[in-house]
């Protein structure tokens, strides 16, 4: 009776808690498909309710930009995918050395990367604006992949590694005996087997991405190459806010990282538990 007690008491806990995270997106989805009279003072007041898709319609065609919902979608496509696949590339091939490989000043440089980690983003930001600006890559997309690619390089070499470290070294040494080369053990036999770090890191890499501001905001100018969260602040109105459009306009921006997590939850879930117990 006492374990069944305190089951239930979590249980009811987790409830408040999942109830507590839920009431901010239901308010942003009742903002979006409600008219702006209807919610002028507060969404959750129903004396009219009439559900209506007017604010989307709005959104997608109307408001033309620029930029416009559909080129400031693409855009944060063209920034995030490469944004994800390189780091985890890249960072894939540094974990692998770390892991299985000893060499001069190895535990040094590992510490190094991790401390980078903890490197907020806004004590480098003036730097880099000036530095892109003289190599020619500012106000441009591929400036802003290789920032995320290097932000993201830290963490994904860290959890790289601790998952690494759980594969069986056995199954590389057999390889080995048989000729394999270093390359090719790590391409035809740790990565096959790192599917669920590697769509876990993807998961995390891509969502972080495509949710960012900061980086979009300093770094692109040009109103065609805007991305999608940068759009959002752009849908006020000049006399008063529209504050459907801007619940309509977020709900648009965040399906893409919501159906790549959906895609990916079944991996997701098992990386992140053997990366944790790693």
């Amino acid at each position: 009776m006492r374990i069944r007690k305190f089951t239930i008491i979590i249980h009811m806990i987790a409830y408040l808690i999942a109830l507590i995270w839920v009431l901010p997106f239901l308010g942003l989805f009742m903002t979006s498909i409600r008219d702006y009279s209807e919610i002028a003072l507060g969404w959750w007041k129903f004396e009219k309710f009439n559900p209506t898709l007017d604010a989307y319609n709005a959104v997608w065609n109307i408001l033309t930009g620029p930029p416009s919902m559909m080129v400031s979608l693409l855009n944060s496509f063209i920034i995030s995918v490469p944004s994800t696949i390189i780091p985890i590339f890249v960072a894939s091939l540094s974990a692998y050395s770390f892991a299985r490989f000893s060499f001069k000043l190895r535990d040094m440089l590992f510490l190094t990367i991790v401390v980078l980690m903890s490197l907020p983003a806004q004590m480098v930001i003036m730097p880099i604006y000036f530095l892109m600006a003289e190599v020619g890559l500012l106000d441009t997309h591929l400036g802003l992949i290789l920032l995320h690619s290097s932000f993201g390089l830290p963490w994904i070499i860290l959890f790289l590694r601790n998952y690494f470290r759980t594969l069986p070294v056995e199954v590389e040494e057999a390889a080995r005996i048989d000729g394999a080369s270093d390359f090719r053990i790590y391409w035809q036999i740790v990565i096959p087997m790192s599917i669920p770090a590697l769509a876990s890191i993807a998961a995390l890499q891509f969502n972080w991405v495509w949710n960012d501001f900061l980086f979009a905001l300093i770094f692109l100018q040009t109103p065609e190459k805007k991305v999608a969260t940068q759009l959002l602040p752009m849908l006020r109105g000049r006399y008063y806010v529209r504050w459907d459009y801007i619940a309509a306009a977020s709900i648009i921006t965040m399906i893409p990282p919501v159906l790549i997590f959906a895609l990916l939850q079944k991996y997701y879930v098992k990386g992140i538990v053997t990366i944790t117990k790693g």
